[in-house]
């Protein structure tokens, strides 16, 4: 296999919805997230490209077919030169949004992991981009320059730009795939994530 799609958006812009989608169109995996828990292998290999060292994304990717989420969001642009027919896909929403979605679901989960020794590296992987809670200026502005370099580094008929509510055609368009018949996916609400992740535990 070889990534058709490289996900350029970080956490809580729709990425577990583009995840099933991409599935589903692409007829193969897409390395989310929740792909590094089941091969925590992949954690070493992350902590040395997320500090700029080469890696073979084949150790990575040989079974994926697209990415989206954190931390392939961190590394989009080695790997538009890596797999250079592939499409770069930014899922963004507002600003204030995304925070808020943010602070109530991957920040604490991220805060929880860091107070475990046992999950220093991951906890190292998750933070190397720089998101904190205790600075919210800085953290949006972060999000925002992602959004902007995305968009203004990648060639207009490479980029997929894309947010929740746009559904199918953006997508399907790009990769000249017919729109399927039913909705568009709408999963991992910031309720199931936080129920997921037991955040609401006593």
């Amino acid at each position: 296999m070889t990534l058709r799609v490289i996900g350029a958006g970080l956490g809580r812009t729709g990425t577990m919805s583009l995840k099933a989608a991409l599935e589903q169109l692409l007829g193969g995996p897409c390395y989310h997230m929740i792909e590094v828990f089941e091969h925590p292998e992949h954690v070493a290999i992350w902590n040395r490209a997320l500090t700029g060292e080469a890696v073979d994304w084949s150790d990575i990717y040989a079974d994926y077919v697209a990415t989206v989420d954190y931390p392939n969001a961190a590394v989009w642009e080695p790997l538009a030169v890596a797999y250079p027919d592939a499409f770069v896909l930014l899922s963004s929403r507002d600003t204030a949004g995304w925070w808020k979605s943010a602070t109530k679901t991957i920040l604490p989960a991220m805060e929880r992991a860091s107070q475990n020794p046992e999950l220093a590296d991951w906890s190292r992987m998750v933070a190397s981009f720089g998101l904190k809670s205790d600075d919210p200026a800085a953290s949006q502005a972060l999000y925002e320059r992602h959004n902007a370099h995305v968009r203004a580094t990648v060639p207009p008929e490479r980029l997929i730009d894309w947010q929740p509510g746009d559904g199918w055609e953006p997508i399907c368009d790009k990769l000249g795939l017919a729109v399927p018949s039913e909705p568009f996916p709408h999963v991992n609400t910031t309720d199931e994530f936080r129920a997921m992740q037991g955040l609401d535990a006593p």
